[in-house]
């Protein structure tokens, strides 16, 4: 049976405690929830959707957004409060001038949880699942042993030592000889030359990375950087040194481009910036990578990681002190311990290694040097 407008009366029995756009939201909800577990048991379905349908959403997202100058992810945060406040009170409304108002008001909250669910799963989830980047890249990765690190991070240091001549310091520290504006556009350049060799490496021209307002505030938390993957956009926190700002950037700018894991965001920014023609880009690449580096190093052989260290050019470690010296006031915030909870728990359920994947990195830069057929050393 139907009635007048047409609509059967079981229909209309549920459409009496679920309105029409939650409905529509949770069949999307569970289309996105059957994707997921697609990407988990088909990594190569997950490649093919990662870098099709999920980097035009990343895209669209990118370019929409770009429109407005500043964070609108950090806007949205910052504005939590009174946008909690709004919605909690006309919900409360909605209960109570509507028939059936609590239900109804339950399926929009479990609905609108559902469609950002499915965002997520559109837009960002497979990076997570895809092949991983080692074997995209032709690289194996084995078991390190601490001459092989001790080989790659003198490479490194050679390297790093070489673009030292080129970069200017004050105090100690070094300092980027251009606007961010200029060094987005230098990082992205860096990014179609890195296209030749990977083509997964999907570049989005004219896309910026935008600075937090709230960058002081946000160090207590050691973020550098995020990407929002709801509104597409790349964000750096300004308040670190220099050369850390640059490698931040190249790496939101990998998550940008669908790279999820941690580790592989931190390596593909790497391989991108040496790959640059601007000296100080590569100067970054081998300060960060020298990091990643030397505490593995330290801990499978304190003789070998002094014998390394001692190599390291006197302004760097100068410019790597000056970043101590400025970490000290952030190093123990209780924010920072939250967050790397919250950062950890994540990180697992997306099925990764969890804040420990950020040390893989290592891993990946031992496997590069080692048995990349020489494309590790870039002459």
């Amino acid at each position: 049976m139907t009635d007048e407008r047409g609509i059967p009366a079981e229909k209309r029995g549920i459409l009496k405690y679920v309105p029409v756009p939650s409905l529509v939201f949770f069949i999307i909800g569970v289309t996105a929830a059957a994707l997921h577990v697609s990407f988990v048991l088909f990594p190569r379905f997950s490649d093919f959707f990662n870098g099709t349908v999920s980097a035009a959403f990343r895209a669209v997202l990118a370019y929409v957004t770009s429109v407005y100058p500043a964070s609108l992810a950090e806007l949205v945060v910052i504005s939590t409060p009174i946008i909690l406040f709004l919605t909690l009170r006309a919900l409360w409304r909605y209960m109570t001038d509507r028939p059936h108002g609590f239900s109804r008001a339950l399926a929009i909250v479990l609905s609108v949880a559902a469609l950002m669910y499915s965002l997520f799963v559109f837009d960002f989830a497979a990076g997570y699942r895809t092949t991983r980047i080692a074997d995209r890249m032709g690289l194996t990765v084995e078991k390190t042993t601490a001459e092989d690190l001790y080989s790659v991070t003198q490479n490194v240091i050679g390297e790093l030592n070489a673009e030292v001549p080129t970069v200017a310091f004050r105090n100690g520290a070094s300092v980027m000889p251009y606007s961010h504006e200029r060094c987005v556009e230098l990082i992205s350049e860096a990014y179609d030359r890195a296209k030749e060799d990977y083509p997964f490496l999907i570049n989005l021209k004219g896309v910026p990375v935008k600075r937090l307002v709230t960058s002081k505030i946000v160090t207590y938390t050691h973020i550098s950087g995020m990407f929002s993957f709801y509104t597409g956009e790349a964000n750096l926190n300004t308040n670190y040194p220099d050369f850390v700002n640059v490698f931040s950037t190249a790496h939101e700018m990998a998550h940008q481009r669908g790279i999820a894991r941690e580790d592989e965001a931190n390596f593909v920014a790497f391989v991108v910036l040496i790959r640059s023609d601007d000296p100080y880009l590569r100067y970054c690449a081998y300060l960060n990578m020298y990091e990643y580096l030397a505490d593995p190093l330290y801990s499978a052989s304190k003789k070998l990681y002094s014998s390394a260290a001692a190599k390291l050019d006197k302004n760097a470690r100068a410019d790597l002190r000056a970043y101590s010296e400025f970490f000290t006031k952030y190093k123990n915030s209780t924010a920072s311990k939250i967050t790397e909870r919250v950062n950890d728990g994540y990180l697992v359920l997306q099925g990764t290694e969890g804040t420990r994947s950020y040390g893989l990195v290592a891993d990946l830069a031992v496997a590069y040097y080692m048995n990349g057929d020489g494309e590790g050393r870039i002459e």
